[in-house]
């Protein structure tokens, strides 16, 4: 094996560790509270993370890709580092004001604060993983992210056993992530790959804000749509009923992460087809993507009727047969979720990006709307169904976009 092909196995294995140990992280920490703690907070929890994540599309704004592909460096990484600077700062700012409009109690403030904190350390270590990725060393990323995710757990786990108290367990992952943030990912690695030569030149700082503004948008809404049932919950239900939510919401995400990993490798395939104005390849290859996880999403229904509940009492130490429905029916919405991400990859790799704005403010609003009146009025069954009527629309609307777009793309070309 040659030197090329060992690194890029490097920088594969350690990536898929440490995005693999970061994307369940919080699935441990839930696991954690509930046990050590009690579903009470376990509810407190959920909805702080959740909250945090969205603030983290905030912090993250156009996220790893536009960095990356600037291929000709045209803005320098210390002009990315000093924008990425800004948006966790206006992160921090939008957190502190959304906890003075809700006016939550002393406890669950300090839980939005501190959660808030750790998702804008990982959006500004993201940035430099960046740096990495560039200089084609993702593996040092890919080590970071582990060296974060096993010892902040491990350090969530002592820390809440020994103090019973939340605030410190996730004050204990801030010091971690902010340890291996200043000494690994800046002093051992990115410091020495910046070029120091260049100034931080502001118009450039302000230049991403402008072209990646539809690429924020539509990840900020896409968050929210997910975690809108838990806004509602958090209005009108309990503590209890938030965990327990967030309990059946756990194993759904496994849709999008298997979505993801079939994705992944297709990317490269898929935008040189169409440089190849291959159109009706792109639409066989994302045909046999969507039969595979339409596959996968069967199976997930199947076994989450089967012994979803029971295996979740397992892990939880809860009793979650009476929520058996509610699970299948969130993973099988998480299907629509997922065929819609494979049309957002046909849409942008096609260079469509305006109309998936528009779908997403759509579902945005048709998430809010639905979700508050049924959670008001049919509480977690409200949220199940709520979660599956705006998944469904969007698939709905990608689908007819995506098919819409693609006849009039094939028609140009026969032209």
């Amino acid at each position: 094996m040659d030197s090329e092909k060992k690194l890029f196995l490097k920088n594969f294995i350690w990536n898929s560790l440490g995005t693999g140990i970061n994307s369940f992280n919080s699935l441990f920490f839930l696991i954690i509270v509930t046990r050590v703690n009690d579903i009470h907070t376990a509810g407190i929890f959920s909805i702080a993370y959740a909250t945090a994540t969205i603030l983290y599309t905030l912090a993250m704004y156009s996220g790893r890709l536009c960095q990356v592909t600037d291929i000709e460096n045209k803005i320098k990484d210390k002009d990315y580092i000093a924008n990425r600077a800004l948006t966790c700062l206006i992160m921090l700012i939008g957190a502190t004001g959304f906890l003075l409009v809700k006016q939550y109690s002393g406890f669950k403030t300090t839980i939005f604060a501190l959660l808030a904190i750790f998702k804008g350390l990982e959006a500004f270590s993201d940035i430099l993983y960046g740096v990495m990725q560039k200089n084609d060393i993702l593996y040092k990323s890919g080590q970071s992210l582990s060296l974060k995710g096993f010892v902040g757990i491990a350090a969530f786990l002592v820390v809440d056993l020994i103090t019973r108290d939340l605030r410190w367990a996730c004050f204990a992952v801030i010091v971690v992530n902010l340890a291996v943030l200043i000494v690994y990912d800046y002093f051992i690695v990115t410091r020495k790959l910046i070029d120091n030569k260049f100034k931080i030149n502001k118009e450039n700082v302000l230049s991403i804000f402008k072209s990646e503004f539809f690429v924020f948008v539509n990840s900020f809404a896409g968050i929210y749509i997910l975690n809108a049932p838990k806004y509602a919950i958090d209005s009108f239900l309990t503590e209890d009923i938030q965990a327990i939510y967030g309990y059946i919401m756990m194993p759904a995400t496994v849709m999008t992460l298997f979505t993801q990993f079939i994705v992944m490798p297709f990317l490269g395939k898929l935008k040189e087809m169409y440089e190849n104005k291959q159109l009706k390849e792109i639409e066989q290859v994302t045909f046999k993507i969507k039969l595979i996880v339409i596959a996968f999403g069967a199976f997930a229904v199947l076994a989450a009727f089967l012994l979803g509940p029971e295996f979740l009492g397992l892990v939880y130490g809860l009793d979650l047969t009476a929520y058996r429905m509610n699970l299948c029916v969130i993973i099988g919405s998480y299907i629509f979720y997922a065929i819609s991400y494979i049309n957002l990859v046909t849409l942008t790799t096609i260079r469509h990006t305006f109309i998936q704005f528009v779908i997403y403010v759509a579902s945005m609003v048709i998430a809010y709307i639905g979700s508050t009146l049924l959670v008001q009025n049919f509480g977690i069954n409200g949220a199940t169904f709520s979660c599956t009527t705006t998944l469904a629309i969007q698939f709905i609307l990608y689908t007819i976009a995506t098919k819409v777009i693609m006849h009039k793309e094939r028609k140009k070309l026969e032209a």
